[in-house]
């Protein structure tokens, strides 16, 4: 099957959905080649990838994966492609825990970094946070916490016989667009930030037949989530938009102040300097930002009002009550 669908895709052919599907199952049940495997991913790195294929290959692993029922609680995602090449702190995972805090809940999907040094689940594993897979743990989490972490190999255990490839070539792949859209709860409502408008455009199409409260985000200087350093692209379901710093009542940001991503420990001590409101003004700020526009999202008010509730959410201690709790609970 995989020698066939090679051939096709080394003549510049495109595969349709079910395709798409059929190959990534094939992959995931471990019959696959690895230098086949190396191949495919590879052809994707060198042609863009078509809204069939990629809704292909969502299919699979959604089909594939371990899936929890959240919701009842209505959460919301906050997750990245990755694969921006930018090593910033880790902006998402925190926005998350300010997001908690501020009273709405997480279902927070995340992954070791592949193209990065320090991936949401790098740093949140050495800061003390427990990886489960079981239901009740996740449940009692996002009901005590208001979080929940889903660590994606516990809820994607297919996808193991792709890790080692991924590591081997540190490239970002076609799995770099997929995490955001595999969350294994299948939120209703999810903030996604992508590495470039073109994949904008694709999660655009696969958002917008369904009734997904989204918002996808790409700032236009490079990065797959609000940086502050410029204009970020933002799709949802009430349109397109630019958001600009001024938005949120605050002046451009440089990109080295938002730097820190370059080792695990590094990145562990700008998490908990943000989260105890110890932080630069400009790491507060682009962590405001974006759990702002995730509070704006899943409240439907302005992103001024989503901006001042993630701050109060760091001044109060709610959001590292949000993270204390959860560390409390990981070593029950």
């Amino acid at each position: 099957m995989m020698k066939e669908l090679l051939v096709r895709l080394t003549q510049h052919e495109k595969l349709s959905r079910q395709e798409a599907k059929e190959a990534l199952l094939y992959i995931g049940s471990g019959a696959g080649d690895p230098y086949q495997i190396t191949t495919f991913l590879s052809v994707f790195m060198m042609r863009s990838i078509a809204v069939e294929e990629l809704a292909g290959f969502r299919d699979a692993l959604l089909e594939l994966c371990i899936a929890v029922d959240l919701s009842a609680y209505n959460p919301i995602d906050l997750c990245g492609t990755g694969g921006d090449g930018k090593d910033t702190f880790n902006i998402s995972t925190l926005s998350s825990f300010v997001t908690a805090g501020a009273g709405i809940h997480v279902a927070k999907h995340g992954n070791y970094g592949v193209s990065s040094s320090c991936g949401s689940s790098n740093v949140m594993e050495f800061l003390g946070i427990r990886f489960s897979n079981e239901a009740d743990y996740l449940e009692k989490c996002i009901a005590d916490a208001g979080i929940c972490v889903l660590h994606a190999p516990l809820f994607h255990p297919a996808m193991k016989h792709v890790a080692p490839i991924r590591r081997a070539l540190q490239l970002k792949t076609f799995f770099n667009m997929l995490g955001p859209l595999v969350n294994p709860c299948a939120p209703k409502q999810q903030i996604v930030g992508v590495f470039n408008l073109a994949l904008l455009r694709l999660y655009h199409f696969l958002f917008q037949d369904t009734d997904t409260n989204f918002c996808i985000l790409h700032a236009l200087d490079g990065y797959d989530e609000i940086s502050l350093t410029g204009a970020t692209k933002a799709v949802s379901k009430n349109g397109e938009m630019l958001i600009r710093p001024s938005d949120f009542g605050l002046k451009p940001l440089t990109p080295e102040s938002i730097g820190g991503g370059n080792t695990v420990e590094a990145a562990a001590t700008i998490f908990k300097a943000v989260l105890k409101n110890e932080a630069t003004e400009a790491q507060k700020q682009v962590v405001c930002a974006n759990a702002g526009t995730a509070i704006a999202t899943a409240l439907d008010v302005s992103l001024a009002e989503g901006y001042a509730k993630a701050q109060e959410s760091i001044e109060s201690k709610k959001a590292l009550h949000a993270f204390t709790k959860l560390l409390e609970l990981s070593k029950s």
